[in-house]
């Protein structure tokens, strides 16, 4: 009888931040302890890891970013700083023993599924290759920085690099630095530099909503409690997480929120801001909402320092020591830090290539289109794969984490109908229930703020929005609690004729060579 080729693992995971790490985690509790973890770093963390600027932090509340199954009662503060949450982060790795499961320093450069035997075959830096029956592609919206395009940059001989690669050795002090950009990384890191830096210009191309972030230390008796009485902590959890998806509907259309957030956000900038001049520079011209709404309390009064010069001229070249503005302005400087953000709509920046059935490539299919999926999960054509935080999962008023939770429940189950299937049998979703789907998802999104003329991280250079969920968290939540087998192709690859004869062929050779009669040995033998 002829013998189905099995991959070695039933799961591999490629990438070992939060969405890698629990997605393991909830595999290994679930009873599907055949898996393995592929990072790129010598150590897991995913954006936590690799962002170390001065003044990184998260914006969502430290008892909604964190896991539902792995609360934190020792949490220092409202808003976590970045190191809180990598240390958080390892304790997971620790706490759930997933070191075991990791391959670290090993790059995953190329994805094949193999149609015949219904699994991937993945291909690291060193060119080395293992299988997996299904892949959780969990390498985050916020990996690929972005470099703006102005000429002369690669003249500059000063130092410079991206806020997401820090140059641990670059000393601020009594530096004249630029910082070009002023998004989330920004407002974090502005602050952080101007009490150093001897001059800090910051280039700005759009001024962001920005509101008071309510942010403050957790007492000792706060953590006591938390650690005493567990429910209440899940209970601050929950009113955390009512309030911010009460918050959204600022996003979704909501003809009178727009208008008190907006008035919360000029009083903020008001209270703050005496000179009326540099009001006018940091006032929003696009509608509240359509870009990343930011949080600070300290970004506004640090542009008001003296040795801080807003610029909002646009740059139209790099010098080897300076940067030159279109209206003629000219600044030198011997530092430019770039807080200019990430690919997160462009989900074709990850330096991994994808091929599914037919030998279609995934990120050519995606500059073409635009990245789709169903449910920001599985995509036609590509059996197996499953796209953790993928196209249109993203968020823009509550915690990421609460979208992880929700796929991981939907991968658990996704594996769960596969093992009714052959071992080299596969699910596979329909491409019109995809494409149902996605025009579902961008004519919902055409009624949101997100559909304004602003210049958004959210969209494709096309104006196609491919990051963002158009409603509430708990509507997603219900979507992906369990898979539909009436969405997807179950099929069952039928054995090759050609592979049937070899197989045939060998078991004869076999047989022929157990059945052969033994010589007798001759003296010479």
């Amino acid at each position: 009888m002829y013998q189905t080729v099995t991959a070695k693992y039933e799961t591999a995971i490629v990438g070992a931040g939060l969405s890698g790490l629990g997605a393991a985690i909830r595999l290994k509790e679930s009873g599907n302890d055949n898996f393995v973890i592929f990072e790129r770093a010598p150590r897991a963390g995913g954006t936590w890891r690799d962002n170390v600027y001065p003044g990184c932090g998260c914006d969502v509340p430290t008892l909604l970013y964190s896991f539902s199954f792995e609360k934190n009662p020792d949490w220092s503060r409202k808003f976590p700083q970045q190191q809180e949450i990598l240390t958080y982060i390892n304790r997971c790795v620790d706490n759930y023993r997933l070191e075991k499961y990791i391959q670290f320093e090993t790059a995953i450069k190329k994805m094949v599924f193999l149609e015949k035997n219904g699994f991937w075959q993945l291909t690291d830096q060193r060119g080395q290759t293992v299988t997996a029956r299904t892949v959780i592609l969990a390498i985050g919206p916020l990996s690929a920085p972005v470099f703006p395009k102005i000429n002369g940059k690669e003249n500059f001989k000063g130092v410079n690099f991206h806020t997401s690669r820090w140059d641990q050795h670059f000393d601020p002090a009594g530096k004249r630095i630029a910082v070009i950009g002023t998004g989330a990384s920004a407002i974090q890191l502005i602050p952080a530099l101007a009490g150093k830096a001897g001059q800090l210009h910051v280039f700005q191309r759009s001024a962001p909503w920005i509101m008071p972030k309510k942010d403050h230390q957790a007492s000792a008796f706060a953590k006591k409690i938390r650690k005493t009485f567990p429910f209440l902590q899940t209970l601050s959890r929950e009113i955390n997480y009512w309030s911010m998806e009460m918050q959204g509907k600022v996003f979704f259309g909501n003809p009178v929120l727009p208008k008190i957030a907006e008035w919360v956000s000029r009083y903020h900038m008001n209270r703050s801001i005496a000179d009326p001049k540099l009001r006018e520079k940091v006032l929003p011209d696009h509608k509240i909402g359509c870009k990343r709404i930011l949080l600070s309390n300290d970004y506004y009064p640090a542009l008001q320092r003296p040795n801080v010069e807003l610029v909002t001229e646009p740059i139209q070249h790099i010098g080897e020591h300076s940067i030159t503005g279109q209206a003629g302005g000219k600044w030198e400087v011997d530092a430019i830090i770039y807080a200019t953000g990430f690919e997160a709509a462009e989900f074709n920046q990850r330096g991994i290539e994808i091929i599914g059935r037919q030998d279609r490539s995934l990120f050519q299919e995606w500059k073409k289109t635009g990245a789709e999926a169903f449910c920001g999960l599985t995509v036609s054509g590509y059996p197996g794969l499953l796209y953790m935080l993928g196209p249109n999962s993203g968020l823009g008023h509550n915690s990421a984490i609460h979208i992880m939770e929700s796929q991981i429940n939907y991968i658990l189950d996704y594996l769960e109908k596969l093992k009714a299937l052959p071992p080299n049998g596969f699910l596979d979703v329909k491409a019109g229930v995809q494409k149902s789907y996605n025009q579902n998802i961008q004519q919902k999104l055409a009624g949101m703020v997100w559909a304004s003329s602003c210049r958004s991280w959210y969209k494709t250079p096309t104006g196609k929005n491919t990051f963002l969920w158009p409603g509430h968290t708990f509507t997603y939540r219900k979507l992906t609690r369990q898979v539909n087998l009436d969405d997807y192709d179950k099929i069952k690859p039928m054995i090759g004729a050609e592979d049937l004869i070899k197989s045939l062929s060998q078991r004869a050779n076999t047989y022929q060579e157990a059945t052969r009669p033994s010589l007798p040995l001759t003296k010479e033998s």
